[in-house]
Parts: C-alpha cells; structure tokens; sequence
C-alpha cells in the first residue's frame, strides 16, 4: 500500500500540535460505529506513515456481531486521515482520528462512497456543504438496567419535558451545556439544542461544515453522545422509532452548493421560488431516484416504523418551498442560506451513506437536467402520491430496488452495492423470525 508521504507528515504535525500523547483510533464501520483502539501517539503517527491494517470482518458481521460469513477474516490495508485528527474529549493530551479501509476492499465504505460524491461534486465546480440535525431520547437507565428491564418499561429522562421546553432545560442546563462542551473539544459545532416532542426528547442541530467535516461530524456527535450520556448514568437513544405512542425521530440532512469562489449555486432572485435551474435539477435527481436509494438513507428494520402515515415522516418522494411535509423542503429565507432539507432519513442514519444518496442522485439530477414536477405546498401527509414516487415499505423491498437500481450502480459502484444489499439482507432476515408482543396480544387465543 502506498501512503501519501505529505497526509502522514500533515498527520503527525496535527498530533504533535495537539501535545497529545496518545491517540484513540476510529476505524469507521458500516453501521456508522466508532471501532476505538487506543495507542501511543508514535504509534499512530508510524501507522499514518506505513498503513494501518485492519480485520476485514467488520463488513461480515451484523450489527450484533454475529458474522454471516465464513472465512479467515484477514487484515485489509486502511488509512488513517489527517484531516480528522481532533482532541479527545474525555482524557487530557489525548486525540482521536478516524480510519477507513483502503483500495479495492475500501469500494464498500460509506465514508468512502461519500468521498467519492464529494470528488464528483468538486469536478464540476461545486462545494458541498451540509449538516446534520438529530433527534433523540434520553433514558433514566444504564445497559444494566436495561437488561434487567429486558429494555421495557423504561424510565424516561426529563419525564415532564415538552417541546422547547424552557424548565427542562432550565433544571438540566449544566447537563446539556456539557454535551455542547464535549462536542466542542472535538471541534464539532451544535447550531443549537432544545426540547422535543415527547419525555426525554432533545434535537440538536449541527453548524454546517464543508465537505466531508459535515459527515465525519455526524458521526463523532452520535458516538460521543452516547458516550457522553452513559459518562453520567444516562442512555441516549438515535432509534427511528422507539413506540406507537411517541415520536419518530428524525435525523433531517440540510445541503447547498456553492461555486469555487464561494457563491450559492442554488440561488436565483429572478427564479419561481427563488431557485436556480440547478437547485431544480438536483431536486428532480433526488426525487427520481428517492424510492430506489432508499435503503442507503433508511437503512435499518426500525426506520421504516417511521416512514408510515401518520407518523410525521414523508412516505414518498415530493418537494416543497417551506413545506415541512414534503421530502424535500426548500429553505429560501435568505439568498446566501438557500438549502434543501432532506427529511426523509432518520436519526438511526448512516450519516455517510445519506450524504452519499443526497449527493450522487442530485448530481445525477443536474448531469440529465431533470426537471421535478411542481412544488407544492399541500400537506403531503394527506395526499395520495403518484404511484411511481411511493416508498418502499420496508428494509427487504427497499434493499431489492436498490440492488436492482441501475443507477445505483452506476453512480455508487457494484462492490458498495453489492456489500451493502447483503449486509441489509441478512438484517432483514433476523427480524422475520421474530414474533413481536404486538402479534401475541392480538392472535393468541383468537386465530
């Protein structure tokens, strides 16, 4: 493997700037987890130099650990990224950095299928910038009691919480203001952080970031958090749905592009709605392609719970100018902050994987200017959609579009596509052998 002798040298200033003494090793997985190994920092930096080799059975196990493959389960070339070297938060003179795998095994990565929607972005002329905006639970519970509540009947945090809420966090503020400085160290930014619907709910939205930063924030913000949450006897909760009686939990994704001298590429003051023909064109590639990428922004059992009527999810694809009903809403309140709001994918997303999505079929949209249908601003919740915009129900059908989805392929390669379908199948089938308490109460003693 050949490492690029400036990105390790890059590396190594970054380090040595830090005054860290060790370094905590992310290697990204599919599921969007943080693999930690914890070494000296002359060892990181060798490892930055020379490759850092890495168990390829992280891409056949399932989120349980439990592989779906036989094999030797060897070591593969990856690479630790200078750019990601950021202070760790919990530990004095200590750094953290993300790793990936490399080279023809690296084809599969989520982050590296984003790197290459960026490059793609970058070829004609465009910078990406984004951001995350996460919802989530809180729980009064730690993964013992978890466990001895066999997970049911929880004792909700903040149970008296309501949305933007002034009490709870005038009673938890120095809880709060602390995850905010957690995510600080590490150079990841929250626009703000309120109350949401329901007991325990909290949203925190990212600042944009440009690039890759936006993916890699996402990422660090919800492994941190649970980290961060658990650090103080508490369990956080990124699930699409965690109950009928709550909320679904969103984990919306805000994009613009701008041009390499830095102006909005989405703007057009003398433009219907105030959008550029390209901003139409992105708009038209995501909604063509929404149902059969599906599975890369949705890509676990739980976040199809959410994505049914009634649950304040989208169930198709559609757009509208501030409509918050619509898949993808534009947000046109200011010529500079013109965006799209991609509010399909929920909190359980794979970050790198919705970017991706977002990305690649938008730029698919402006390559065939593909013009959308027209913006409405109708409650999309009520209305019947076009038969060809539905969504796949659930995580098997949307992993069979996508691995029938010729523009899939095209846009995002076989080996991502192929790993990937897998990887959900498997997903799919431990949830059909399960019997739900759900199916017990309504068809034992009826049926």
């Amino acid at each position: 493997m050949t490492i690029n002798s400036r990105s390790a040298t890059e590396f190594e200033t970054a380090i040595r700037d830090l005054g860290a003494k060790s370094v905590h090793i992310g290697m990204v997985d599919p599921e969007g987890e943080f693999r930690d190994k914890l070494v000296s920092a002359d060892k990181a930096i060798k490892l930055a130099r020379d490759g850092y080799p890495f168990c390829e059975v992280l891409y056949f196990w399932d989120i349980a650990e439990s592989t779906y493959r036989d094999g030797a389960f060897v070591d593969r070339p990856a690479t630790l990224f200078a750019d990601t070297v950021r202070a760790y938060p919990f530990a004095e003179d200590t750094a953290l950095c993300l790793a990936d795998f490399s080279g023809e095994f690296g084809r599969r990565s989520p982050r590296n299928v984003c790197l290459e929607q960026l490059a793609r972005a970058s070829d004609r002329g465009f910078d990406v910038l984004s951001a995350f905006e996460f919802e989530f639970f809180v729980f009064d519970e730690t993964p013992e009691t978890l466990k001895a509540k066999n997970y049911r009947d929880l004792t909700h945090f903040a149970q008296g919480n309501r949305t933007y809420s002034l009490q709870t966090s005038a009673l938890y503020g120095d809880l709060l203001e602390g995850l905010e400085e957690t995510m600080s160290v590490m150079g990841v930014k929250l626009d703000a952080i309120h109350t949401e619907l329901g007991p325990g709910c909290f949203e925190a939205p990212l600042t944009y970031a440009k690039g890759i930063k936006a993916a890699d924030d996402a990422f660090l913000f919800k492994n941190f958090a649970r980290s961060y949450f658990a650090r103080n006897e508490l369990t956080v909760s990124f699930m699409s749905k965690l109950s009928p009686a709550l909320s679904g939990q969103s984990g919306h994704l805000h994009l613009s592009l701008r041009d390499k001298a830095g102006n909005p590429v989405f703007a057009d003051a003398d433009a219907p709605g105030g959008l550029s023909a390209t901003a139409r064109h992105f708009i038209g590639g995501l909604l063509t392609l929404m149902p059969e990428l599906l599975a890369m922004c949705s890509s676990t059992v739980n976040a199809y719970k959410r994505l049914v009527p009634g649950a304040w999810a989208p169930t198709s694809a559609n757009w509208g100018v501030q409509n918050r009903t619509a898949a993808v809403r534009v947000i046109n309140d200011s010529r500079d902050a013109t965006r799209l709001e991609f509010r399909v994918p929920s909190a359980d997303t794979n970050p790198y994987l919705a970017l991706a999505m977002f990305i690649g079929a938008g730029l698919y949209g402006i390559d065939n200017a593909i013009e959308p249908p027209p913006h409405s601003a109708e409650n999309f919740y009520a209305s019947a959609p076009a038969p060809d915009a539905v969504f796949p129900r659930d995580l098997w059908d949307a992993a069979q579009r996508l691995k029938r989805s010729e523009k899939a392929r095209e846009i995002f390669g076989d080996d991502f596509v192929d790993s990937f379908v897998e990887s959900r199948e498997v997903e799919f089938s431990h949830y059909q052998k399960q019997v739900s308490e759900w199916e017990i109460r309504r068809y034992l003693g009826v049926v």
